[in-house]
């Protein structure tokens, strides 16, 4: 028995701090691999836990569904399975980077040589500065700062996670930015590239121009943008007249390569084949058909130019039309036209242009338009969605540029097949889900984009050779050994080569460019579980049973990693999915940073307590939304009131002794056990089910009958040690006590454990799980339930006659059917002692329960 002493007054403060001490003292999370090996694979559930962004803070979504993840884990190690339960931080990535800028206050410039006594400006926000303010420093001196930064706010990330109770192995982490990681990150890559997976190309680019890098289709979003059309005439080839388009972009008349209309409609049917000329730039295009063209959109007619959105690249693709990029990757307009600007006027127009931004290239453009005649109508601003790249700030252009590609069924369609066979032979929680990953993964229009143009982050292991003009060799690749990873083709030199030879004619020049940062996040199962690292822990935790997420990055974390296990392993890389909602405000809007709705969460923790907060998680099912008013938290009020009543119930049942050799004779203990037990196996199940939601509904509702119902009625009788019946009632209400503390250990984890700790050794978290009697426990649960229903009708016939729950009842007469009152028979002396009844008749042969006649003892 435990040696614990039970406090006078049991509160919930301070229980984090204690408990999470005890835990890492005792080891109580740890995995233990040799219990695993003995198990095998099935004996181990292993979870791909979200790596966080490490960059700024956590917020009340992360407590949300890290709860939801920690309470089936909690479940699933008190089954008796040995959990693999692993916490990696996502630590590099454009958010980082701009985190970095805005708490230093530097800028990268890799043209800068390494300072090692750098100090920066700032330590804290340096958010106001603007980006020509930022001090530019050396690639290396600003990975050091992310590093830095990173690991600092992971120390936080940790303090919240373990403040709220996550039974997570602190001793099974990863970074995303660590040699292992890089090595692993780089070594699945080069085994793509091996297979044919992985390739390079010079392709049109959705390109962010205040992050300088690629952004790939999963990390779009479409914003409301206020736009006007711009009707501008084009010159028949043949001199017989105009043809009029209508364009939001006139600042890429230059890039203008064709004019494009639907294959059915009439007015341009005569025209297919044939040219027309550009207005302002003179450039002869032809008139094409394709069935993308709209109709109704302008004047049917639109304008396709090398690169103003998405569709302008599959036309400039399925048309297999030229190129005529006029942007650069600042955003401005390029200082050289086009080969196909040829007139001396057409060249002095484009000169005006040059350097400009977009914003600014469109106003001069109109004016040139304007002053040709060529501009014949501008119309009223309208909304549309424009395309931005989910944390930028500014519209993502187009334009081309070489980069790495990873095949994800977008061009291969038995690929594709895969990949959704695969999403289907998983379990997805709740199913629905499965349809959005489906429904994303047939809805592709290219390869994954992996590469970008940043600095923090892994590097692309591979060089490129330098012919005798200190030209790239054209589709040259050198490839890192990999014996050698991790490496940094920036400073390590690649096989057969010395430092010597970088960037000089018949040498090498390294990638510069590094992976994007989910094809790094999409290898999580295998940075977390060994792979090509620690086989033997490999083998005991792959594939993964539990992927946990939110419902926002199924397009990119779910798939990418679903893409990269179907490429290597050919399974997916877990069973099980379980998808969380989004946490809204009070008037229902997703919380997010943008909107400046977010709650962080320290606070609540705080003031709260854990196991408020952690019921308020639990509350709500996975895949739905939960509504989150910090003002008036009313859940979490009511899971605070919960966690209290455990303590209270708990030092309650305590004080009653259990004498050697009791044992269960009593009808209403019988009965409440068998209860009990109904409640075990529905919770059981619906924990087994990922439904923590029901399994918690159903375990409170039994805990607060028990509490309001039970613990009253079988009070007096554990109280005296002279009632025959004084054995039976302790021996139930401890063993109660200890299947629900059981019971809801998974989501109270602190008061569970306090309260645990007072009559238990070890840790309720490593209890073996409440296991139903075989054939079910013995007792009738009618019983219960009748005599709640009655002490429940004593109580309010003495609320109506406005006396005290205290006042003595010299005659009650309980009306009902013939089994409840049979029911109540059973309970009868316990009914009597606690609602203070001289008298108590109960008569059969109605229906429901009712009471009949009450008559109160006159008041002393």
């Amino acid at each position: 028995m435990s040696d614990a002493q039970i406090p006078d007054k049991p509160a919930l403060e301070g229980l984090e701090q204690k408990w999470d001490a005890a835990w890492s003292a005792a080891g109580t999370y740890l995995f233990d691999r040799d219990a695993a090996k003995a198990k095998g694979r099935a004996g181990v559930f292993s979870v791909d836990t979200p790596p966080p962004t490490a960059s700024g803070s956590l917020h009340i979504g992360h407590v949300f569904s890290y709860t939801h993840t920690d309470v089936k884990v909690r479940f699933e190690r008190m089954r008796g399975k040995t959990v693999f339960y692993p916490m990696g931080w996502d630590d590099n990535g454009l958010p980082t980077e701009r985190r970095v800028q805005n708490f230093y206050g530097v800028r990268c410039d890799t043209s800068l040589s390494y300072d090692p006594s750098f100090t920066p400006p700032f330590r804290g926000d340096a958010k106001s500065l603007k980006p020509a303010d930022q001090v530019p420093i050396s690639r290396r001196n600003f990975i050091e700062l992310c590093e830095e930064l990173t690991l600092e706010d992971e120390k936080a990330f940790e303090a919240v996670f373990r403040q709220l109770g996550l039974s997570v192995d602190w001793t099974q982490t990863y970074r995303t930015i660590s040699d292992d990681t890089i090595r692993t990150s780089q070594l699945a890559f080069l085994r793509n590239l091996e297979r044919g997976e992985a390739y390079q190309a010079l392709a049109p680019t959705l390109w962010d121009i205040d992050f300088r890098s690629a952004i790939a289709q999963a990390e779009l979003e479409d914003r409301e943008q206020q736009a006007s059309y711009h009707r501008l005439a084009f010159h028949k080839s043949d001199g017989s007249g105009d043809i009029h388009i209508e364009t939001t972009r006139p600042e890429l008349l230059a890039a203008c390569v064709a004019l494009v209309a639907n294959p059915g409609d009439e007015r341009y049917q005569p025209y297919f084949g044939q040219t027309v000329r550009t207005p302002i730039f003179d450039v002869e295009v032809p008139v094409l058909a394709h069935p993308l063209a709209q109709q109704d959109k302008g004047s049917g007619i639109a304008m396709v130019c090398t690169f103003g959105d998405v569709t302008d690249i599959i036309w400039w693709r399925e048309l297999d039309l030229p190129n005529r990029t006029i942007l650069g990757q600042d955003g401005r307009i390029l200082p050289d036209a086009p080969e196909a600007v040829t007139t001396d006027a057409a060249k002095a127009a484009y000169a005006e242009l040059a350097g400009l931004t977009v914003f600014s290239a469109k106003k001069k453009m109109v004016e040139l338009l304007e002053a040709s005649g060529e501009l014949l109508q501008v119309s009223k601003p309208f909304s549309h969605p424009v395309k931005f790249y989910e944390k930028g700030d500014r519209a993502l252009e187009i334009v081309s540029t070489r980069q790495w590609y990873l095949r994800n069924g977008a061009r291969d369609e038995a690929f594709r097949e895969k990949l959704i066979a695969l999403g289907q032979g998983m379990q997805w929680h709740p199913d629905f889900m499965r349809v959005r990953y489906e429904n994303w993964t047939n809805g592709l229009t290219g390869d994954w984009l992996i590469s970008r143009q940043r600095f923090f982050g892994v590097p692309i292991p591979v060089w490129y050779p330098l012919d005798e003009n200190g030209e790239r060799v054209e589709g040259g690749v050198i490839t890192a050994e990999v014996a050698s990873l991790p490496v940094d083709p920036t400073t390590d030199v690649p096989p057969g080569f010395t430092e010597s030879q970088r960037g000089v004619p018949g040498g090498f020049e390294g990638e510069k460019d590094i992976f994007d940062t989910w094809a790094t996040s999409s290898l999580t199962p295998q940075l977390a579980g060994g792979w090509q690292r620690d086989e033997e822990l490999w083998n005991v935790v792959a594939p993964f049973d539990l992927r946990p997420q939110g419902q926002d990055i199924i397009r990119t974390w779910l798939f990418s990693t679903m893409v990269r296990s179907a490429l290597e392993d050919d399974r997916a890389p877990w069973s099980d999915a379980a998808i969380s909602g989004f946490i809204v405000d009070p008037d229902r809007k997703k919380m997010s940073k943008s909107k400046g709705n977010v709650v962080t969460p320290a606070d609540i923790l705080d003031q709260h307590g854990t196991d408020a907060v952690r019921y308020w998680a639990a509350s709500s099912r996975l895949g739905a939304d939960a509504a989150f008013d910090p003002q008036n938290p009313t859940q979490v009020k009511i899971g605070r009131r919960l966690a209290i009543k455990v303590l209270n119930a708990a030092k309650f049942v305590l004080s009653f002794p259990v004498p050697a050799g009791a044992e269960v004779t009593h009808a209403l203990d019988a009965a409440m056990l068998a209860t009990l037990d109904r409640v075990v196996r529905d919770a059981t199940a619906a924990f087994e089910a990922y439904d923590h939601a029901r399994a918690l509904e159903i375990t409170e509702a039994f805990f607060w009958t028990f509490c309001d119902d039970y613990l009253e009625l079988v009070k007096e009788r554990a109280y005296n040690q002279t009632d025959v019946g004084q054995a039976s009632a302790a021996l139930a209400l401890r063993t109660a006590l200890s299947t629900l503390l059981r019971l809801l250990a998974p989501v109270l984890a602190f008061a569970t454990e306090e309260a645990w700790s007072w009559f238990e050794d070890g840790s309720v978290h490593t209890a073996s799980w409440p296991e139903p009697v075989e054939g079910g426990a013995p007792g009738d649960p009618g019983v219960l339930a009748a005599a709640s229903a009655a002490l429940i009708g004593i109580r309010r016939a003495k609320t109506e006659a406005k006396a005290s729950q205290k006042t003595p009842v010299a005659r009650l007469v309980l009306g009902g059917d013939d089994v409840t009152i049979a029911a109540l028979r059973l309970a009868e002396g316990d009914l009597k002692a606690v609602g203070r009844i001289a008298e108590l008749e109960l008569v059969g042969g109605g229906e429901g329960l009712v009471v009949q006649a009450v008559e109160l003892a006159p008041e002393a």
